[in-house]
């Protein structure tokens, strides 16, 4: 049994983490801040799912605080590893305060690492994202590619984070996994991401905000394939830089068409410009993730749909009131 550090553990991915560890019969301390970047209630039905389980303990601290951050490694327990998804995330979010996300992105990076390496903590596991990709790049991206001019705030402190790994993994002999994902959609997902709102706001009769024509796609990559290939990060691989993704882009105009179809309702479309900091296409090469993880994604875009929708029509006496604008 192996005894695991998740930050972020209340999020979306970083649940999902978690129940997988506890599967297997790992131990987790999860930890996150429960800041109201988004709907506490969310968090809070991910986390209570967690307290129900054996083996999971939980501290309400924030990565970013230097002190708390030193007081998760002085529980009295030896992690074999953390795994940092602890994250302020979202692009157009970020251009509107870009200090909170350097704070918990980069900061908070920061001082896990301090802390592994002042506790002999020799394994380390970063989220980061495909948004480091930019725009201009072939397509899929590969991890080969130049991540040098991010076209966010986020973006751009994610790269701080994984600069600051390879930093302390070249100084200290961290063995350092850095998995960038692809936009991630499932079952109580992060309700500013396209896939919850649209299930939502078709659900509820309302209109469904497209930026731009709706024909920009994105490599729509199910939450339990994510976490799965976020523990096969664990195995020894010195430093690395991994992506996460389906591997199959779907447009955002069938993207809509199949919410419209699971849920039996048509939507009301209402278009506005794009935003500057939005990409128009992202593919991820995963053929490192076969190759290093053993992995491949498993769920099938129609089949993740279908489940986030059964879970919104189950919980929807109060998803519907979920804030997505």
């Amino acid at each position: 049994m192996a005894t695991y550090l998740v930050t972020g553990a209340a999020g979306f991915i970083a649940s999902r983490v978690s129940e997988q560890l506890l599967d297997r019969g790992d131990r987790v301390v999860g930890v996150d801040d429960l800041n109201d970047a988004y709907d506490v209630r969310l968090k809070e039905w991910r986390l209570a799912r967690l307290r129900s389980r054996a083996g999971f303990e939980f501290a309400q601290q924030d990565i970013a605080d230097r002190a708390a951050c030193r007081g998760l490694f002085e529980r009295g327990v030896a992690y074999d590893a953390v795994i940092n998804l602890a994250a302020r995330a979202g692009v157009r979010q970020s251009v509107e305060n870009p200090w909170i996300y350097n704070r918990t992105n980069a900061d908070g990076t920061l001082n896990l690492l301090q802390e592994c390496v002042a506790r002999g903590v020799k394994k380390f596991v970063l989220a980061s994202t495909s948004s480091l990709y930019g725009g201009d790049h072939p397509q899929p991206y590969s991890e080969t590619l130049s991540t040098e001019r991010p076209l966010s705030p986020y973006a751009a402190s994610k790269k701080a984070a994984e600069v600051m790994c390879y930093t302390y993994h070249y100084l200290y002999g961290i063995d350092v996994t850095i998995l960038r994902y692809f936009t991630v959609y499932g079952p109580a997902g992060r309700p500013d991401m396209s896939l919850f709102r649209f299930v939502q706001w078709i659900s509820e009769g309302r209109p469904v905000t497209v930026f731009g024509d709706g024909q920009q796609s994105r490599d729509f990559t199910f939450v339990d394939d994510v976490a799965r290939g976020t523990i096969a990060g664990q195995r020894p691989l010195g430093y690395e830089i991994i992506n996460l993704g389906s591997d199959e882009p779907v447009v955002l105009a069938d993207a809509i068409a199949l919410v419209e179809q699971l849920l039996g309702r048509s939507a009301v479309l209402q278009h506005v410009p794009r935003h500057p900091a939005d990409v128009l296409a992202t593919w991820a090469d995963i053929r490192k993730a076969n190759r290093l993880l053993d992995w491949r994604p498993q769920y099938e875009f129609r089949r993740g749909v279908a489940e986030l929708v059964d879970w919104y029509r189950e919980h929807r006496g109060w998803a519907k009131e979920i804030r997505t604008g």
